[in-house]
């Protein structure tokens, strides 16, 4: 399996309303695992803030990626996969934003909650 970004649609035009409302991904691959399963469903909510130690999704120069943001004491910025044999994303000097936080995963009908 290959470190690849996540491939996504060009976007539709909907309303503002629908903008906002929470929406499923599915993930594939095993880059975040053991924490989130191939072939897990995660549930996103629209969410712009950068808080360290959460499950987002991303864009990095173009790309979208589902990892953990995390920050150091020294102040970098990085994408964390779960899956150690997959690197850290470095995101200082990047052009990013989060898109969203992962707010639950359901993998074989056994739902997990993340608050943050």
């Amino acid at each position: 399996m290959t470190d690849t970004p996540i491939k996504v649609q060009p976007e539709i035009p909907s309303s503002k309303c629908a903008e906002k409302e929470p929406y499923a991904l599915q993930v594939l691959g095993v880059d975040m695992e053991p924490e989130f399963p191939d072939k897990c469903i995660i549930i996103i909510e629209h969410f712009e803030a950068k808080i360290p130690d959460t499950y987002v999704f991303v864009e990095v120069e173009g790309s979208r990626w589902f990892r953990q943001y995390k920050k150091d004491d020294d102040g970098r910025e990085y994408l964390y996969a779960c899956n150690e044999i997959f690197p850290d994303i470095e995101l200082n000097g990047l052009d990013w934003k989060v898109l969203g936080l992962i707010c639950s995963r359901n993998f074989k009908r056994k739902i997990k909650n993340y608050t943050y």
